[in-house]
């Protein structure tokens, strides 16, 4: 009975930490798409495409073209944290955490997912 009870414990600690990481991760990107949204697509595009009003005039290039994805993380990340060009810096706006998820939705952007 004793071991049994152990082993309904043990699945139910599994599930319930699976469940919490699986949460962490939709909410985390959840966060990640509507910073986008708030301070990025104005210029970037919902796409990441540029393709907007300010991103034409600015010059701004897709996340897809070859010029921008061949940037490392560390790029993008320093980018946004600094800003470049006419692009403002964030590291005083954002936290370096959602810096960082906020590069992983820009990259699964210039993937096209």
């Amino acid at each position: 009975m004793k071991k049994q009870i152990r082993r309904t414990a043990l699945v139910l600690s599994a599930i319930f930490t699976l469940a919490i990481a699986f949460t962490s991760t939709a909410v985390a990107q959840d966060d990640a798409a509507a910073l986008y949204k708030a301070k990025c697509a104005s210029c970037h595009a919902a796409d990441g495409s540029g393709d907007t009003p300010v991103g034409k005039k600015m010059g701004v290039k897709a996340l897809n073209s070859p010029e921008v994805a061949k940037n490392s993380d560390a790029a993008w990340t320093e980018a946004t944290k600094k800003g470049k060009g006419k692009m403002p810096a964030y590291e005083s706006k954002l936290t370096d955490d959602q810096i960082k998820e906020l590069v992983k939705y820009m990259r699964g952007l210039a993937k096209g997912k």
